[in-house]
């Protein structure tokens, strides 16, 4: 299955779906779950890394029961936006786990998202290190879905109809 822009998963989305958001780490993976206005990001949960197959069948578990439309994971591009070896391998992983998935995907620049995340988990939330590596994939997941809907986002997504 190709991957598509935002704009494009959107469109594909039915009545009521959500997105699920993905920050592949090198042992863990992060989830975020959009809300059904696609407005709103929310942390999720984690998953191990594991064989894709096993990756796979958790997340179309997830899909199936939080009703997931399409797949939004993270692409690790170089600091000055370039497209590496490591935004490759994000790419070849995602085409490969939305064909097994049976979701269309998009993939979302994720540079800082961790950084960020951390950042903010110090400063603002005085948060151990022990805590913040168990919250910090989940985060970043929902930082970078939520970078992806707002810029995918209709002027008129935002209006109240008043």
């Amino acid at each position: 299955m190709p991957l598509f822009n935002m704009h494009q998963i959107r469109a594909r989305l039915g009545r009521n779906q959500r997105l699920l958001g993905l920050d592949p780490g090198q042992k863990t993976i992060g989830l975020a779950l959009s809300d059904v206005s696609l407005m709103l990001a929310s942390p999720y949960g984690t998953l191990r890394r594991a064989k894709l197959s096993a990756v796979a069948a958790e997340i179309g578990a997830i899909a199936r029961r939080e009703d997931v439309g399409a797949l939004v994971s993270g692409l690790p591009l170089s600091l000055d936006g370039s497209f590496g070896p490591a935004a490759q391998a994000a790419r070849d992983w995602m085409a490969t786990l939305s064909e097994q998935v049976g979701l269309p995907a998009a993939m979302w620049d994720e540079r800082l998202s961790s950084s960020a995340v951390n950042r903010m988990l110090i400063q603002d939330a005085d948060i151990s290190r022990r805590r913040r590596a168990e919250l910090v994939d989940k985060l970043a997941a929902a930082y970078m879905l939520q970078g992806a809907l707002d810029a995918s986002a209709s002027p008129a997504d935002g209006e109240d109809g008043a």
